[in-house]
């Protein structure tokens, strides 16, 4: 009767931890990626792939603690990190149809504004990028978006 029990208690715990781990997915245990933001054209490079490949790695590297999104339409639109964070996880693997161009528009060793301009087949979204340095790397700091 004790094996039999043993047996049973064996089976259930198996089938827990079979679960458990489905439930987390595969890949739920890897690392983050490390994203090379070494210099600010590396960043604003990377900026412009997952903003507009659908790149998700590193995307929480990417950005600054205090990053902020301005979106200018008829009503202005703010975003914070964790919503920017999450929309462009959300696209990971979505390929925008566009022509994207870059434009660094001030540059100092701590500090960089670029515009990027994407244009659409009806439209053209234009997005002032501000980055600095933190330490060791480059993060987005603020993003001001414009469509025309």
């Amino acid at each position: 009767m004790k094996t039999l029990v043993k047996t049973f208690a064996a089976a259930a715990l198996i089938a827990v931890s079979t679960f458990a781990m489905a439930a987390e997915g595969p890949g739920a245990k890897t690392t983050k990626a490390n994203i090379n933001l070494s210099t600010a054209d590396f960043a604003l490079e990377h900026y412009v792939v997952v903003t507009t490949e659908g790149q998700s790695a590193g995307v929480e590297q990417l950005f600054a603690e205090d990053f902020n999104q301005k979106i200018q339409t008829t009503h202005a639109h703010s975003n914070s990190r964790s919503e920017v964070v999450k929309s462009l996880k959300k696209q990971k693997g979505e390929k925008l149809n566009c022509t994207v161009s870059t434009d660094i528009i001030e540059e100092s060793a701590d500090y960089m504004v670029a515009k990027v301009t994407l244009k659409f087949e009806n439209f053209t979204k234009t997005d002032l990028v501000t980055l600095e340095r933190a330490g060791d790397d480059w993060k987005v700091s603020k993003s001001i978006n414009s469509y025309k």
